[in-house]
């Protein structure tokens, strides 16, 4: 899979100026960015959030998760650090896509969890793909992160693909009342780490 840089500019934003990264897959025609701030150590881990796409969440400010919660966390942390990177990548949730996402929503509106409404759509409960970050930290010549996640399978697939984690950085923010259960099938299906009171 060859990810290709396409072109790079400024992006000032309320927490700071970033600039962003557009890279293409030729194989699916997805478009995926990188914000980034600051100058790289190559002996320094760089804070990073490797975030998939959440239209819902982060544009139209849903409830029902806490991806725009903690898209914005990671663009706050970075920008209190001065320096790191956001790889955003098109998967919209967990890589079956917009519509059905949405098709998966009307299943949950009827009692289905997030992982049950993804299987009944015939899909795997996290379809992402990770190997297209390869193209994209490499843009940055990044060896070794702090990454900020929850969830260890993101950690154990960048670690797949050569890059040294050295810290995971908790990113617990977006609780509610309407994503309780939601967060909860995460942390006891897909193994999240859960937020410790």
């Amino acid at each position: 899979m060859q990810v290709k840089f396409i072109a790079g500019a400024d992006l000032p934003t309320q927490w700071g100026d970033f600039s962003i990264h557009g890279f293409e897959d030729p194989s699916t025609g997805k478009e995926h960015v990188v914000l980034a701030m600051g100058d790289f150590d190559k002996d320094e881990p760089v804070l990073c959030r490797v975030h998939s796409e959440c239209l819902t969440g982060d544009a139209l400010f849903s409830l029902r998760c806490d991806c725009g919660p903690q898209l914005r966390y990671a663009m706050q942390a970075i920008a209190k650090e001065g320096k790191g990177l956001i790889l955003y990548l098109r998967q919209e949730g967990r890589g079956i896509g917009l519509l059905n996402k949405i098709r998966a929503y009307a299943l949950q509106d009827k009692g289905a969890d997030t992982v049950e409404a993804n299987e009944q759509l015939g899909f795997l409960a996290d379809g992402r793909e990770y190997e297209i970050c390869r193209p994209m930290l490499d843009h940055f010549n990044v060896k070794e992160l702090r990454l900020l996640t929850n969830n260890p399978r993101k950690v154990k697939a960048l670690e797949n693909l050569g890059y040294a984690v050295k810290e995971r950085v908790a990113i617990h923010t977006g609780y509610n009342s309407h994503n309780e259960n939601y967060l909860a099938v995460k942390a006891r299906k897909l193994g999240h780490m859960p937020r410790i009171d």
